[in-house]
């Protein structure tokens, strides 16, 4: 027994279902639905307001590092007044470098927390690079079930278009001239008539299709040669050579087309993906320039980097603005995804919600909305052919010149039959919610997870930037200050303690060089031997 296929499903993730459920406020602090309608500006209300407490924190981290700065600015120089004691208590108690009294001791912890908060922004960084990346492979994965379903339309449109410009050029030719050799046999002439009543049946019948309509403005009309040719420009081919066709008529093609918004999607992803890399290179670069400037006890360096660490934390605390009203839409989209596609689709005069409803569900328990047509095409291409049979059989020993244009529509025929089979398969419902369902994950799965991971990197590259603003005036008065220069260029000794410096040479006066000199000339043996003694 043959395995029967199971139609994927879709189910809104956990993060999704807890980020949906978070209250909405708007600017009047009144709670406000949370189902996803991004026009209304209700809705855009509720957004600003969650992007709105990240200009809070950013507030409250400027009001932190301001109070530290006065901390250090105000209360260290009473400190200097009293410096002498403090300095010498210090300089007893340190065995070297200064770092065992009590300054040494605040130095010391400072300079470890701009080590650790430069530690702790390394690792966001890094959660920063995964949640890229994640965000990436899930707008990858949308747009390239964009693509698909976009091949799989437009090789509907295409059929369609190559199956009526067949049966229109077999009416306008072949059978035509059937008719004018069948004219002296009621018979023959009734059933090409009735061959070209069924085919202009088929063709009214495949054109009510509306699929047809999704990806192209075509605008299916009386005339069906206008149609067939606006439909043309569409041929398929391998969505990895040739993705789709652009519209240029206007920014916004409508009806609205798969093709459009994967390489709309394409082009934006590629300068988010650009712009969160550039912002973790810069954030990285001023991690380990300040932790270098901290080794090598380099003023310029911290002071170039501090300026950097300014900017590194207004972006990161706007960018959380961003990611989180971001991560909010994102989950009331992936609540109820088929709701909200349902509602803003603008439909035209020959489709209808239940043909979408058909697609986004795929139930068993649903039957195509094209059933009846393909059913009745298919028993009107039977009919074509029963009458081709009969022609062959009976018309053609009479009429032998009719043979050419007999042979021609039987030709067309069985090319209309084929086209008409591999429709059938492609407008089962299978095909195109396999690709909607594969976009929903990498939207809703991946999409939503990197984004969770951003907003995660933002918050920690925030507080980590904020406690570096913190500590680095604190590390800054580690830093020994530079030895005083002579007149002649040599450094002096005033400001180098007492252990580092080296003994001068020993002098000698002209009186001593000379008693010295004398006692040589003249040696006392007492005081030799008492020289020795010692």
């Amino acid at each position: 027994m043959a395995a029967m296929t199971t139609v994927p499903s879709y189910a809104p993730s956990l993060w999704v279902r807890v980020c949906h459920a978070l209250p909405r406020l708007d600017l009047t602090m009144q709670m406000r639905d949370n189902a996803f309608v991004p026009d209304s500006w209700e809705y855009q209300q509720t957004l600003l307001v969650l992007s709105s407490l990240s200009a809070i924190a950013l507030v409250v981290s400027l009001l932190v590092v301001l109070s530290f700065l006065i901390h250090y600015c105000c209360c260290h120089r009473g400190d200097r007044g009293e410096g002498s004691e403090e300095e010498e208590e210090d300089e007893d108690g340190s065995t070297g470098h200064g770092y065992s009294g009590k300054k040494g001791r605040g130095i010391c912890c400072v300079t470890w927390v701009a080590v650790a908060s430069v530690t702790l922004c390394c690792v966001a960084i890094g959660i920063g690079f995964y949640g890229n990346s994640e965000a990436n492979d899930g707008m990858y994965q949308l747009t390239s079930s964009l693509l698909t379903a976009n091949y799989t339309l437009a090789s509907i449109d295409l059929l369609i278009s190559d199956t009526i410009a067949g049966l229109q050029l077999s009416i306008s030719g072949p059978l035509t001239t059937m008719e004018e050799l069948f004219t002296g046999s009621k018979p023959f002439l009734v059933s090409t008539r009735n061959c070209r009543r069924l085919s202009d049946n088929v063709i009214n019948l495949l054109s009510s299709i509306s699929l047809a309509q999704f990806s192209v403005d075509a605008g299916l009309g009386n005339d069906s040669s206008v149609s067939g040719a606006s439909i043309i420009p569409l041929t398929p081919v391998p969505p990895s050579v040739a993705p789709t066709v652009v519209p240029t008529s206007s920014l916004m093609p409508n009806p609205f087309s798969p093709g459009w918004a994967a390489n709309t999607l394409m082009v934006n992803e590629d300068y988010r993906w650009l712009s969160y890399v550039m912002l973790l290179l810069l954030d990285l670069i001023v991690c380990l320039f300040i932790l270098l400037g901290l080794a090598k006890q380099a003023r310029w360096l911290l002071i170039l980097m501090t300026v950097l660490a300014w900017m590194a934390l207004f972006l990161s605390w706007g960018s959380l603005g961003l990611e989180t009203a971001s991560v909010v839409a994102l989950s009331d989209f992936c609540t109820d995804p088929n709701a909200f596609v349902l509602n803003s689709t603008n439909f035209n005069t020959r489709t209808s919600s239940d043909v979408l409803d058909y697609y986004l569900t795929c139930s068993r328990r649903m039957n195509s909305p094209f059933q009846q047509v393909l059913t009745q095409s298919q028993r009107a291409l039977s009919n074509i052919h029963s009458h081709l049979s009969s022609l062959d059989r009976n018309a053609l020993p009479q009429f032998p010149k009719a043979e050419k244009s007999l042979r021609e529509v039987q030709q067309m025929l069985n090319s209309t039959e084929g086209n008409f089979h591999q429709l059938v398969a492609l407008l089962n419902c299978r095909g195109l919610n396999k690709d909607y369902i594969d976009s929903l994950k990498g939207l809703c799965y991946d999409g939503m997870e990197g984004l969770l991971y951003l907003s995660l990197y933002s918050f920690l590259s925030a507080l980590a930037f904020t406690a570096i603003l913190c500590s680095l005036p604190g590390a800054w008065r580690s830093f020994p200050r530079t030895p005083n220069v002579s007149s002649n260029g040599n450094p002096g000794y005033e400001s180098l303690p007492l252990t580092d410096r080296q003994s001068p040479p020993p002098s000698y006066s002209p009186s001593m060089l000379t008693g010295y000199g004398g006692s040589q000339s003249h040696p006392n043996p007492a005081h030799s031997r008492n020289l020795y003694s010692r």
